[in-house]
């Protein structure tokens, strides 16, 4: 049976009001371009938001990282740009960082995810879109679905998922090439603990099952800053798991997601906060945030989808944005003072060094009498 690969492209191309969400019309500009230019390209696409991002996801066979597919997309966020730009949408075109499109859009702005495998005969997954956090969010959630029975018990129910599985972490903060190290759960827990603590340096770029060597999760590991070398938005990662039968089941992979941890981003992407599950298509509101992430499950069969589950859309995740509110809220009692606020070497990007480097002028050295 022949591959199909699933392409999830996520930016910031324009919002209404500032940092809320797009407008319908610029919505509306996406989906009509990719209708006429992706045929025989996409076996089928959808488009949605999360916040102020806009993201497409496409099922093709042309694989990873393909230069027509990558180049759809970035020509629909370009002719989205021309609407926000028209609309005096804020923040148009925002995350698209270069100018010339350079084979794929990997190191240019948007958050890309993929994944190229064979169809099983159903073919379940679900695509996580986050706005105001980094990448470093999806490093708990994902280390308690595939290497904690606590969360997971089918590591101990199914033979196959008690194989473990293999974790690829890339360190973020090497910008000369890809610097990355695979460790194996459970064999490797404590040295998979130390790394993804330190979400804003290690990232988790894929996880691979040890009993059938597939790609199970794509994540996006794009840090704006490097690219652009200074502050213009937080990196609004996405994500693509793979659910059931050799894999973790759907819902041990959303209950990771159920303490709404403290992670990166919030009010220019500078503090720290609660990750909210939303239902799709949730605007951004409070101290432009809290930070947020969605989720959609499908299936796909000979390269169709299924319409969208909205993962979100159940009572139960009500309570879980009631304590999410409240951990927001006795955070962001603490303003700017230590750990709300995140560490120097995240806030080097931002006017913050500036205003330091002047006050360092002005210290003295006190004189021993």
């Amino acid at each position: 049976m022949a591959k199909i690969t699933l392409s999830l492209i996520k930016a910031d191309i324009g919002s209404i009001g500032g940092h809320i969400k797009p407008s319908s019309k610029l919505i509306e500009s996406i989906c009509s371009f990719l209708k006429k230019q992706a045929k025989g390209v996409f076996l089928d696409f959808y488009v949605g938001f999360t916040g102020d991002d806009i993201a497409i996801l496409s099922v093709h066979k042309k694989g990873p990282l393909n230069e027509k597919v990558h180049k759809i997309c970035w020509d629909a966020f370009k002719k989205g740009t021309e609407i926000a730009k028209a609309q005096g949408l804020y923040g148009a075109g925002q995350d698209l960082l270069k100018e010339a499109f350079a084979g794929n859009v990997k190191g240019m702005g948007p958050a890309v995810a993929e994944i190229e495998f064979e169809e099983r005969p159903a073919e379940p997954f679900l695509i996580f879109a986050a706005d105001k956090t980094d990448p470093g969010a999806f490093n708990l959630p994902l280390y308690l679905s595939f290497a904690d029975p606590m969360n997971t018990p089918g590591l101990i129910l199914s033979p196959i998922i008690k194989k473990g599985f293999r974790f690829r972490i890339i360190d973020v903060s090497y910008t000369k090439a890809d610097k990355i190290i695979e460790l194996e759960a459970p064999e490797d827990l404590y040295d998979l603990a130390a790394l993804l603590r330190d979400t804003e340096r290690f990232v988790i770029e894929g996880i691979f099952s040890r009993a059938t060597g597939e790609q199970v999760v794509s994540v996006s590991t794009t840090r704006l800053h490097n690219i652009a070398g200074k502050y213009v938005g937080k990196d609004d990662p996405v994500m693509i798991v793979r659910t059931q039968k050799n894999f973790p089941a759907t819902g041990e992979i959303l209950a990771s997601f159920s303490i709404a941890h403290y992670v990166a981003g919030f009010m220019r992407g500078s503090h720290i906060g609660p990750l909210i599950p939303v239902k799709k298509n949730s605007p951004i509101s409070y101290f432009d945030g809290p930070p947020q992430v969605s989720c959609l499950a499908f299936c796909v069969k000979r390269g169709k989808l299924t319409e969208p589950a909205d993962a979100f859309d159940h009572p139960y995740w009500e309570w879980v944005r009631d304590e999410a509110a409240r951990k927001a809220q006795e955070i962001r009692r603490q303003g700017f003072f230590g750990p709300a606020m995140l560490p120097m070497s995240e806030l080097e990007y931002t006017g913050v060094v500036e205003t330091l480097n002047e006050l360092e002028k002005k210290f003295k050295i006190r004189k021993k009498k």
